[in-house]
């Protein structure tokens, strides 16, 4: 990752910028591996990007409904059929009958077969012209999905998803008028999809922050989910049900262990009340301050 001057804060309105026409792709290595390496990744123009992209996407699903009408599409349409592959193997891979109660060994048969299928995946949703691209961006997608040695998934992994996603805008496969189909239909795909992993192969979190996380696997959604209720005029309740955010509390409420006298407890309490965004909204939004720190998970 080639070092850069410091950037200025990227704001919602930047848009990626494209690779030149000239571009020579690479396939990615970890360059993050200890603390002040973040230094090096925060002054680096794929930060400025990715940070672009994220809030970029924030600020086009503000005030935004699932309900409202968006553009599909062929790029969205086959970014579906993807996950919808990713899917369908989970079903041809059954877990194993295994006595550890977490970390089922089948999850690395799965993850083998995408690791083995990753550029030909990516290839069929790029446009012809970008072909060289692929062994590079495969390698985000493989990194989204958790990983094979430990058998675990967090942030991390969601974060590897939105750099994937990144990258097709980057090389022009997706475009601004694509902004509410990724989160609402691409986005949330993948949600349905890695919950679907985490389940059946009892994934464990990765980086837990323990009782100052909400949800160990995502981060995103309330990110987000949280954007919807800018210029919201309609109460908590009636607006929740139309919000990424809102799609996470089922599952939020069912995978951790019931409310106790706990910090995360007593928050996942007020969810299932259908109130926790008059707490979670105003601090997680205005400047999106939150993200920062979240991009740190990027060196798990």
């Amino acid at each position: 990752m080639a070092e850069t001057e410091p950037h200025s804060a990227s704001s919602p309105e930047d848009e990626t910028s494209p690779v030149p026409v000239n571009h020579n792709f690479m396939v990615p290595k970890k360059e993050i591996c200890m603390v002040p390496d973040m230094g090096k990744w925060k002054r680096s123009q794929a930060y400025a990007d990715y940070m672009g992209f994220v809030l970029t996407l924030n600020e086009g699903v503000k005030g935004k409904k699932l309900t409202c009408e968006y553009k599909v599409s062929e790029t969205i349409e086959k970014l579906l059929v993807l996950l919808g592959t990713l899917d369908r193997w989970i079903d041809e891979t059954p877990p194993a009958d295994q006595p550890s109660r977490f970390g089922n060994k089948a999850f690395r048969t799965w993850y083998a077969k995408l690791d083995q299928e990753a550029e030909a995946l990516v290839s069929a949703v790029i446009p012809e012209d970008k072909a060289a691209a692929a062994p590079e961006i495969a390698v985000y997608l493989k990194e989204s999905v958790g990983n094979s040695t430990r058998i675990d998934y967090g942030t991390g992994h969601e974060a590897a998803f939105a750099i994937f996603l990144c990258c097709l805008c980057k090389i022009g496969a997706l475009t601004v008028d694509d902004q509410l189909a990724i989160i609402f239909k691409v986005f949330d795909r993948y949600l349905e999809v890695m919950r679907k992993l985490q389940k059946t192969y009892r994934m464990e979190p990765a980086g837990s922050q323990g009782v100052w996380g909400l949800d160990d696997f995502q981060f995103l959604p309330f990110i987000w989910g949280s954007a919807q209720f800018i210029d919201e005029n309609r109460s908590i309740c009636g607006a929740l049900q139309s919000t990424v955010e809102h799609q996470c509390c089922p599952y939020l409420v069912q995978s951790q262990p019931g409310p106790g006298p706990n910090v995360q407890g007593r928050v996942l309490g007020e969810v299932s009340r259908h109130s926790a965004l008059q707490i979670w909204q105003p601090p997680v939004h205005p400047g999106c301050e939150a993200l920062d720190p979240w991009t740190e998970t990027l060196c798990v």
